[in-house]
């Protein structure tokens, strides 16, 4: 290129601007005191459909690098050929020149692409913030669900042998698209028995990475633009972002405590039928229903359900049934599947979890089961996406299957072992919490427990945003300060009803019995230290 003068001609003063979009913000970077410029190109702005732009790796990061400061002085001006792209600047090989001999440009505008509009409202995530939160202050941490002990040596050993196999070396490859063959089969020998019908292990099991995504395809292939979902709270939440990605509209409908002093229990907290009735319409494709419920641990009753499937055959609506802890269950309390109501196999899509049913959360491996009809749009979205999950996970846990479904009914059967082991958890926590002043929900199923924190919290100056709801701000000054961690439950809930949560704190008991008991003395001193006046 050609300078803008004669021989080593100097550009004293030189002062030219980018602005540039750095989001979230736009940030105006000045760029001066260029002198010695050789051979110097100048972007201006010319017609974007027709300019290219040569630049400089080095400047552009310096350029980037600099963004976070107001003004930046930068002295480089040359810019080599890195590579060519489209670009609204045009490169001129000679600048303009004007009476007082400075070079000029005009403003241009750097554009960042944007991202899906559709993901926009839904970026919080209550795990994302509170795994940060233990990272940071490393808590006893009693907020995750997930075993702190061993999961069965059956599936461990199984992983290690289809992993490890020199007999079938393929079990280390990509397996069948809509589910391992093995694992498949095991699906439909045990849940046909269980629903007292014959499934089609081709048409009616699909299986997904994890329960979470067998939830989001069975939302994404059932649901349309406008369609309104209604969603039973207190809810996973994953249903409402999956719900609104999927184009459609949630609908919720709250549990509601008959009694909410003292010690109480999760069958305590029912469906008003006149509110559950009047949120079902022309528009209602689906409903989700988690049972047993997370975080509440409430197991519906049969008129519960067959409450919810009238409803959903009056106005012609599927049943997405989260049964991830169907093993879970305690005092004689039943898990009843809503596929085996009548009328409902045919409008019913029934999720379940490997993580759940083995103590293996670590190894994402869920499925779906249900009419072929229904099926197919999962499938279709899985196919698409994921299109197959993990063959030597798939492999084990359908050999975990196959010898729980020898031990079924017995004592040894995991199924039962492990309901036998968490209800001693359950009934420990129970206590624990009760004698650290706290007012317990006792779940009737899964493995995770509600705690009113209300006597507690009115007597701690927890500080935090006074914009955040009560137990958000509890639960963060309990793992900064305590170094116990739980869960805000006002997450699995609408803004509109986060009251009825805010009240409590989740913890989850499928852990150590020593955790458990540090947890309590935790929670014992923190009461003591009330008692005393010192908080």
């Amino acid at each position: 290129m050609q300078s803008s003068g004669s021989g080593d001609s100097k550009l004293p003063g030189t002062i030219f601007l980018f602005s540039i979009l750095v989001f979230p913000v736009a940030i105006t970077i000045k760029i001066c005191n260029i002198t010695g410029a050789r051979s110097c190109i100048i972007p201006r702005w010319e017609d974007p459909r027709s300019c290219d732009i040569f630049y400089n790796q080095k400047v552009m990061l310096n350029l980037f690098r600099q963004s976070a400061v107001r003004s930046a002085s930068i002295e480089l001006c040359s810019f080599s050929v890195l590579r060519l792209c489209k670009n609204p600047f045009l490169v001129t090989s000679q600048p303009p020149s004007t009476s007082s001999g400075l070079q000029s440009c005009t403003m241009a505008t750097l554009a960042v692409p944007s991202i899906a509009s559709k993901t926009s409202g839904i970026e919080k995530s209550v795990w994302v913030e509170f795994i940060q939160l233990a990272l940071e202050v490393k808590p006893l941490n009693l907020g995750q669900g997930f075993p702190d002990f061993a999961a069965p040596d059956t599936v461990r050993k199984a992983l290690a042998q289809a992993c490890c196999s020199e007999t079938n070396v393929l079990l280390n490859q990509y397996t069948r698209g809509f589910g391992h063959p093995r694992l498949v089969a095991a699906l439909t020998k045990l849940y046909s028995k269980l629903i007292g019908r014959e499934l089609n292990p081709l048409s009616e099991v699909l299986v997904t990475a994890g329960a979470y995504e067998a939830l989001f395809v069975t939302i994404m292939g059932l649901v349309n633009e406008g369609d309104e979902v209604i969603i039973i709270e207190p809810f996973f939440d994953c249903y409402v972002p999956q719900v609104k990605l999927a184009g459609g509209n949630p609908v919720f409908v709250p549990l509601r405590p008959k009694k909410t002093e003292g010690v109480t229990s999760s069958a305590d907290w029912v469906l008003d039928p006149v509110e559950l009735a009047s949120a079902f319409n022309d528009k209602t494709k689906a409903i989700i229903v988690n049972t047993p419920n997370n975080p509440l641990g409430k197991v519906f009753t049969h008129d519960e359900l067959m409450m919810i499937g009238d409803l959903c055959k009056k106005h012609n609506s599927i049943a997405i049934m989260d049964e991830v802890y169907e093993w879970m269950t305690y005092d004689g309390w039943e898990h009843i599947r809503m596929a085996t109501l009548p009328g409902m196999w045919e409008r019913t899509i029934t999720i379940g979890s490997a993580g759940k049913t083995f103590s293996v959360t670590g190894w994402k491996t869920g499925w779906a089961y249900g009419p072929a009809s229904l099926m197919k749009g999962p499938q279709v979205i899985h196919q698409h996406s994921v299109y197959t999950c993990t063959t030597p996970v798939q492999e084990a846990v359908a050999q975990g299957f196959e010898i729980e479904l020898e031990r079924f009914g017995t004592p040894e059967c995991y199924f039962l072992s492990l309901p036998a082991e968490l209800k001693v958890k359950r009934n420990n926590i129970v206590k624990i919490l009760t004698d650290a002043g706290l007012n317990p929900i006792i779940p009737e199923g899964g493995y995770f427990i509600l705690a009113d924190v209300r006597d507690i919290a009115s007597k701690v100056d927890v500080g935090g945003d006074i914009n955040e709801r009560k137990d958000f701000r509890f639960v963060k000054w309990l793992s900064r300060n305590r170094k116990l961690q739980g869960i805000p439950p006002s997450a699995f809930y609408c803004p509109e009803h986060g009251n009825i949560g805010e009240n409590y704190i989740r913890f989850c008991f499928i852990k150590e019995d020593e955790n458990l008991e540090k947890a309590g003395n935790i929670l014992k001193a923190l009461k003591k230290d009330i008692d005393e006046g010192k908080v």
